[in-house]
């Protein structure tokens, strides 16, 4: 961290070195005691630092996992490189677990269903087109033990082509429409093919 006053430049070293105190930076090889409102603004910026890293790159993660396999404490690369600590703390237990720094990219959460039990679905589903999500889901769940809702149901169904419909007889004719229909046919029933183009 650079800190610009009276045009010179000045380096904050870390407060854990012995040779410089907590709230002191090094000018040249002077100990120079930092103002309280410097010292503020470091620590600020120290936390908005900290507080806006989404993920860290790849190359960051190999400088992490290099600095502690130096030797250096988790508290000292925190501070270092400006990580949260517990951030170094999660990625070297992840490296010391399977040796793998890079980051699990996960779609989301896992399917409850299997593509087998999906086919079951469907094929049940296929058999009886009258049977409802929540019966289909009753019977995978005595089928496979995997207990599903309706609405996964509907959706794994959906993903296929098989939607939801109730079926609807056409529109019923009241007894003025059935008048009116024979009245015409009537009217119609002797016409010739000229009559009808």
């Amino acid at each position: 961290m650079q800190i610009t006053g009276n045009h010179q430049m000045a380096r904050i070293v870390r407060h854990n070195d012995e040779s410089v105190r907590e709230g002191y930076i090094r000018n040249g090889g002077k100990e120079v005691k930092l103002f309280t409102s410097a010292l503020k603004a470091f620590q600020c910026n120290n936390r908005i630092v900290m507080a806006q890293r989404k993920h860290l790159d790849d190359f960051l993660r190999g400088r992490i996992i290099g600095r502690l396999e130096c030797g250096r404490t988790q508290l000292e690369v925190s501070e270092e490189l400006g990580i949260a600590q517990s951030v170094i703390s999660r990625l070297w237990q992840r490296f010391q677990d399977d040796g793998n720094v890079s980051r699990c990219y996960s779609t989301g959460r896992s399917r409850v269903t299997t593509p087998n039990e999906d086919r079951y679905l469907a094929v049940t589903a296929k058999r009886n087109r009258r049977s409802t999500a929540s019966d289909l889901s009753r019977q995978l769940s005595s089928a496979t033990g995997t207990t599903v809702s309706r609405q996964t149901v509907y959706r794994r169904l959906g993903h296929i082509g098989l939607y939801p419909r109730r079926p609807v007889r056409c529109v019923p004719l009241t007894a003025t429409h059935c008048r009116l229909r024979l009245a015409w046919s009537r009217e119609h029933a002797l016409w010739t093919p000229q009559q009808w183009s």
